[in-house]
């Protein structure tokens, strides 16, 4: 097993409710609610769950731009929990984001040259044949043609200008970088563009990726093991190929069995075994108790409500998959929350 890069525990981003005059705090969203998490060196972990359940927030954290509520954020052995902007600055050479929209993370007043540049110039990182020439090489790297130097952002589509935002973070040439749905906004085709470029560039540079998406096809593709979180915490982690093969969580079960299926003589039986779910989301201010799954889930029982699910590794589980779940599917398990997709939710 490879070392791990980052460690966290116990972490929790809750972001404050005010209300009156004096803003006093009546409650607060409790985004992220405690996670234990690791990852690995060089690898990519895929991070996947519904749009609301803490996902972004969670990436936000990793890279510190959020201030951790409570918890623990250790990485490359040291601990970044509460550290300072200032304390912060070296430790963003090895640790770097690209962003969802890849037109509101680019300043439109300022020219790509000008963008990519910008981290080399803050960190105060030596180019010997110059900054131009070393902009240049990332615009080449990232596939955009190093002539478009001095362009500004809205001269590009919108896969080139997420090519820019991964130019910039490659700049520092990181450790490990946080990609928050990096293609959700791109067109079907150039989103396995810009996969098959992260994949390429991993492999060049060595890097280790956190994959935050919510469309189960692409984590398949790039992640080496996936995460699944359900309002605010990890229900389930394991290897790719095990999760998909075999999912434990009855979450998880549902969320694969949404993916569309393109191949007709598949579909039909992919609509019968379709898992719909019951009832709303919870609210992140009033989490239901015990297990916070057991108001949508098929198998919950009176200990769902008054004990919560630690994320353990089942005894009939292989090493690497945990479940946080009193009552895991088991492999061929026929799973009565199962109807015709023609019938009504």
């Amino acid at each position: 097993m490879s070392e791990n890069l980052l460690e966290v525990s116990g972490l929790e981003k809750h972001f404050p409710i005010t209300k009156g005059l004096f803003r006093r705090q009546v409650g607060a969203v409790r985004a992220v609610d405690g996670i234990d998490l690791q990852v690995r060196s060089g690898e990519t972990l895929g991070l996947v769950g519904e749009s609301g359940c803490g996902k972004s927030t969670t990436g936000r954290l990793f890279t510190r731009i959020l201030e951790p509520t409570a918890g623990k954020i250790v990485f490359d052995g040291k601990d970044i929990s509460h550290k300072s902007f200032s304390q912060m600055r070296p430790l963003r050479r090895d640790v770097q984001m690209i962003f969802q929209d890849p037109y509101s993370s680019l300043n439109p007043r300022h020219t790509v040259g000008s963008i990519i540049a910008a981290p080399l110039q803050i960190q105060s990182i030596p180019t010997p044949q110059g900054l131009k020439k070393a902009v240049q090489e990332l615009l080449e790297l990232v596939g955009l043609n190093p002539e478009h130097y001095n362009r500004y952002p809205h001269e590009f589509s919108g896969g080139q200008r997420q090519r820019i935002g991964i130019a910039r973070a490659l700049a520092l040439r990181p450790k490990m970088i946080v990609a928050d749905e990096p293609v959700s906004a791109l067109d079907v085709s150039i989103q396995a563009q810009v996969v098959n470029l992260l994949d390429d560039l991993q492999r060049e540079f060595d890097l280790t990726y956190v994959f935050i998406a919510h469309d189960l096809s692409v984590v398949r593709h790039i992640s080496d093991r996936v995460a699944v979180m359900y309002l605010g915490k990890v229900v389930e982690i394991a290897e790719r190929d095990e999760l998909y093969k075999n999912p434990r969580h009855p979450y998880t079960v549902a969320l694969m069995s949404a993916v569309p299926v393109p191949d007709p003589a598949r579909r039909d039986r992919a609509q019968r075994e379709r898992v719909l779910l019951t009832g709303d989301v919870p609210s992140p201010i009033n989490p239901p108790s015990g297990c916070r799954f057991r108001t949508r889930c098929w198998k919950a029982q009176d200990i769902c409500a008054t004990e919560e699910p630690p994320l353990v590794t089942r005894l009939e589980d292989p090493e690497s998959h945990q479940t946080a779940c009193h009552f895991p599917i088991v492999e061929d398990e026929q799973v009565v929350g199962r109807r015709p997709a023609s019938t009504p939710a």
